[in-house]
């Protein structure tokens, strides 16, 4: 492998030509001149990368690569990060690596086992570990069912937990009965319809009573003549 320091940009290049029983093709890293202890001549490897064609000749641009008999960068499904500054895909690959042997089948299950057999979802341990390095794609999609399944289990345990605490008989704000809506909808410089009219009027009913509301109120905005008004109390 050749380094070259590009003077204009003071950038470290290393250059290195590759053959195979095909082809040649140069290998070029920008700012990576530790690479070069990692290849030895006439030693086998695999790279993976966009390959380009420039005056006749291949070239690849900062390919991810392996030696033979030690794939972890090629040949295989590869997760990709969303990265932040300075940390490469190969960095956050090999955290995500670590985190994993560290709890592999140490995670507790979640789910109860006849939820897990009645839809044929993989255990939890299984799908973390699936999710970033599946052997092939019907195992990430087995892991992402099995994850987003979950997830939208607890939003609707969720859910129904906050309206059972609404259900109950728990008192909520109390207000005087005497204030008017009314007054409030006088002083508008436009009519209400009557759906609105007749939402508000619900609205004002149960901020009177005791009873923990939990409602939504939807207008046009901008309209007049036209608004509609769609409300659900529990």
């Amino acid at each position: 492998m050749q380094v070259i320091t590009a003077r204009s940009r003071k950038m470290k290049i290393c250059r290195m030509i590759v053959r195979d029983e095909t082809e040649a093709c140069e290998m070029t890293w920008y700012n990576q001149p530790y690479l070069k202890q990692n290849f030895k001549v006439g030693e086998e490897y695999y790279f993976f990368g966009k390959i380009t064609k420039k005056g006749g000749h291949i070239q690849m641009i900062s390919p991810a690569f392996d030696k033979n008999g030690m794939q972890k960068n090629t040949g295989k499904i590869i997760p990709i990060y969303p990265l932040t500054y300075s940390i490469s895909q190969n960095q956050i690959r090999k955290i995500i690596e670590n985190g994993l042997s560290l709890v592999k089948d140490k995670l507790p299950e979640t789910l109860p086992n006849y939820i897990l057999e009645e839809n044929k979802l993989l255990d939890i341990n299984s799908s973390v570990s699936k999710i970033h390095f599946p052997e092939d794609f019907k195992e990430f999609e087995k892991a992402r069912v099995r994850l987003a399944f979950e997830e939208l289990l607890n939003m609707q345990l969720l859910l129904l937990n906050l309206k059972n605490k609404c259900t109950k008989k728990e008192s909520g704000i109390q207000f005087d009965k005497n204030i008017k809506m009314s007054d409030v909808i006088n002083e508008l410089p436009f009519k209400l319809t009557g759906a609105q009219l007749r939402a508000l009027e619900e609205i004002d009913k149960d901020m009177e009573s005791d009873r923990i509301m939990n409602r939504l109120l939807q207008g046009d905005v901008g309209s007049r003549e036209n608004s509609s008004c769609n409300n659900c109390s529990v």
